[in-house]
């Protein structure tokens, strides 16, 4: 059988980088992992513009247009590939088309976009998700079909981690950019005199000045995601800390699964969206939104305890062997495919 994988990212410079061990495999959805169980893989190829038309256009004639033979359309994601769903909800496009979908399917505002929502959705042969509340949360729309959903353990590439040279240093660190709710950790980190690297986008450089960050933060700015130098760093730090704004999906998934990859504590905002529960499974803690005290006092703790910190980090380790990781994705993918091909 063979698989169109769709990406939104730029497959051709990760599966490259990737193979010069500068690139986790996990940010292509177990792909890589697919030939193990007997599938042919085609890549879609494109370099984003960022005006949502052009690439829509593009990544739609790609597909349509794709002179190589493949029985099943694996996406990491609906955009781009609109047309190419509503297509086969209308029967004019053969392929099934299994798909990630990272936000709980809601009920739209507005009767028309309802209506037309309803026949987008039969587009899509199987829906992926993350979780199992944003699949349960989903469930509450008529759109919603059971049989046609799935959760899977999306996790990192266990390998790509291990790699990674490791001498912890006394620095927290904070990776990522959706939702990220600077305000509270800079005044925690602020209030605590605690080291922490901060990597922020170029763009919000302007307002983290506002916040007139101490001098215990160590802050970078970029442009472009740079996962390979971002993760030597992540390796070397003490504890991994994600304070998010709230949301209705899994905002900071990506730094958990790597938190664990790695083996580190993990201090995160709650958010039921998340597959996993931290502080159940012991390598790390919850703290609510915007909660200056709760994350002063859980870093206090990460501080003092250097030795239950380090244990968190083994149980956290643990946690990614057993399921938050690249092979066991591309196993569960498979799976799928193989019965929505059936």
């Amino acid at each position: 059988m063979t698989i169109y994988f769709y990406h939104t990212q730029d497959t051709e410079r990760i599966v490259r980088e990737w193979k010069q061990g500068r690139f986790p495999s996990h940010f292509l959805y177990g792909a890589l992992q697919l030939p193990d169980y007997g599938f042919d893989v085609v890549w879609h190829h494109q370099r984003h513009t960022y005006k949502r038309w052009k690439d829509t256009l593009v990544a739609t004639w790609k597909v349509l247009s794709c002179r190589k033979h493949y029985d099943v359309l694996y996406a990491t994601h609906t955009y781009g590939i609109e047309p190419v769903i509503l297509l086969r909800a209308l029967r004019l496009y053969r392929h099934p088309i299994v798909v990630w979908h990272h936000q709980p399917i809601v009920k739209a505002k507005s009767p028309l976009r309802e209506a037309l929502a309803r026949i987008f959705y039969r587009g899509m042969s199987h829906m992926i998700f993350f979780s199992d509340k944003l699949m349960q949360d989903s469930l509450l729309s008529e759109k919603a079909d059971a049989s046609r959903m799935s959760v899977v353990h999306w996790g990192a590439d266990l390998e790509y981690y291990t790699s990674l040279p490791a001498s912890p240093q006394p620095s927290f660190i904070s990776t990522g950019k959706e939702l990220r709710d600077y305000e509270t950790l800079l005044l925690a980190f602020r209030e605590t005199g605690l080291p922490l690297t901060l990597f922020v986008e170029k763009k919000r450089q302007a307002y983290i000045e506002s916040l007139h960050p101490s001098e215990n933060i160590e802050i970078h700015y970029g442009d472009r995601p740079i996962p390979h130098e971002i993760a030597q760093m992540v390796a070397q730090s003490r504890c991994v800390c994600i304070c998010c704004q709230r949301s209705n999906y899994t905002v900071g998934l990506t730094t958990v699964v790597e938190a664990l990859a790695l083996g580190l504590p993990i201090l995160c905002t709650r958010n039921p969206q998340m597959p996993m529960d931290i502080e159940a499974e012991g390598c790390g803690f919850w703290i609510e939104a915007g909660d200056v005290e709760g994350w002063k006092e859980k870093l206090r703790y990460i501080a003092d305890h250097p030795e239950e910190a380090e244990a968190m980090g083994r149980r956290g380790r643990a946690l990614a062997e057993r399921y938050y990781n690249v092979k066991q994705c591309g196993k569960e993918v498979a799976n799928i495919i193989e019965k929505v091909k059936r």
